[in-house]
């Protein structure tokens, strides 16, 4: 993998050229991982950026509290990433504790094994009405019409979102994960509707309250603001506006992103490895133990979230100032052979633990239980419904997003 000149007005190594991070992912991760444990980069938003490659070093950091999320511990300059309202930009992606720690209890309850685990009927009769849709037609976008569909219906369900309102929320999406360079405009866009469409909807729910997780965060946020405004959420217990507004966004999103992906990428997995697709046919019980192999092999986030030094660091021989952006290569570390036993191959039988595609430490993704109790439910319907299940279109052609931040399908097309 070649360097490339410095960006101008930067300092430090060249930048390695991470085009074929999205041309070629895995075999130009293994390049960099044997190179070396930390390169430098052009980072998510075009800026200078150290990228970690090696699964001790990443699964380390990510629970290390001298990395900070909060961008304010950003060096001036050094950091620009995606240009939220601050009614979206208080999310716990940007939080570091207290505050951090605050806002999640808040949430987190919603999200138990337990509590999951009562929604997985309802989300198993929304995954049968699915492919009941698209079962006549013989073949479909399984991106689209499935991966694609259960997700986004689960979280709106949950938040208490209406029918009505879950049109748009895919385009919005994907304006803001994979940007078009056609549509300059279209992020910006994308920021301003998904603002006025939750701003209303909170708006709704606290004129008419509902048996839904978005009403009981409201109740939450008023109950504890009490005579004050509660617009600062300054580490007095209270829930802001603009954290409220930030955390049913980021609940909506992150649910239904990650989700998509991880449904598709898995499925595509199988389809690639027939014996482990028909062992899993015969005996669906294998799939909660084939979880986390589908989520180490081929996950949906490639990168954790930037992270920002609060002292100078060593990493590998390799110090990285206070200040500068850090990125996580959870998609290289998931195929680190100092860790894993052949680490390209899929084996769901080897049991192999400590994958990093929910995260680690603090930031461990507050839905793991939801995650995988919807991979379980849509692979389990999904193999069962159809045994003819295969890829419409050479494997060749299949086309992932250009993008070095997450690791999802651009399409599906398959056939039973």
């Amino acid at each position: 993998m070649q360097n490339t000149a410095n960006a101008a007005g930067t300092d430090g190594p060249e930048l390695v050229d991470t085009a074929p991070l999205v041309e070629d992912l895995y075999p130009a991760l293994a390049e960099l991982r044997e190179a070396g444990p930390v390169h430098r980069i052009a980072g998510t938003d075009g800026r200078p950026a150290w990228l970690v490659t090696r699964y001790e070093d990443v699964r380390r950091l990510f629970a290390d509290p001298r990395l900070a999320l909060d961008k304010r511990h950003a060096a001036p300059g050094n950091y620009s990433g995606f240009s939220l309202p601050p009614a979206l930009d208080a999310n716990l992606l940007n939080m570091d504790p207290p505050d951090h720690t605050r806002v999640r209890r808040l949430v987190v309850k919603a999200f138990t094994p337990g509590r999951v685990e009562k929604m997985r009927e309802p989300v198993r009769r929304v995954a049968e009405e699915l492919l009941d849709a698209i079962e006549p037609d013989g073949r479909a976008d399984l991106l689209a019409a499935y991966a694609g569909q259960l997700p986004i219906i689960v979280i709106c369900d949950l938040l208490g979102v209406p029918q009505r309102d879950r049109r748009d929320f895919r385009a919005w999406s994907d304006a803001l994960i994979t940007p078009d360079p056609a549509r300059p405009r279209a992020a910006k866009e994308a920021v301003g509707s998904m603002l006025r469409f939750y701003t209303e909807l909170i708006a709704k729910k606290r004129a008419e309250p509902a048996d839904d997780l978005l009403s009981d965060l409201i109740r939450v946020r008023d109950d504890e603001a009490g005579d004050g405004d509660g617009s600062g959420g300054s580490g007095d217990g209270r829930l802001s506006e603009d954290e409220l507004t930030s955390l049913a966004f980021l609940i909506l999103l992150a649910g239904y992103e990650n989700t998509v992906h991880l449904i598709a990428n898995s499925v595509l997995t199988l389809l690639d490895h027939p014996t482990a697709l028909q062992e899993l046919r015969e005996d669906p019980s294998g799939l909660a133990a084939a979880f986390d192999e589908l989520a180490r092999y081929e996950g949906p986030v490639s990168l954790g979230i930037r992270r920002f030094p609060l002292e100078d660091i060593e990493i590998g021989g390799v110090t990285i100032p206070a200040g500068e952006t850090v990125l996580l290569s959870a998609a290289s570390a998931h195929r680190d052979p100092a860790h894993f036993k052949d680490p390209d191959e899929f084996n769901p039988h080897l049991g192999r633990s400590g994958h990093l595609a929910l995260g680690h430490g603090i930031h461990y993704c507050l839905g793991a239980p939801l995650a995988r109790m919807e991979l379980e439910t849509a692979l389990a319907a999904l193999l069962r419904r159809f045994p003819g299940l295969r890829l419409d279109v050479p494997r060749e052609r299949l086309r992932w997003r250009p993008t070095i931040r997450a690791r999802g399908l651009i399409s599906l097309p398959v056939a039973w």
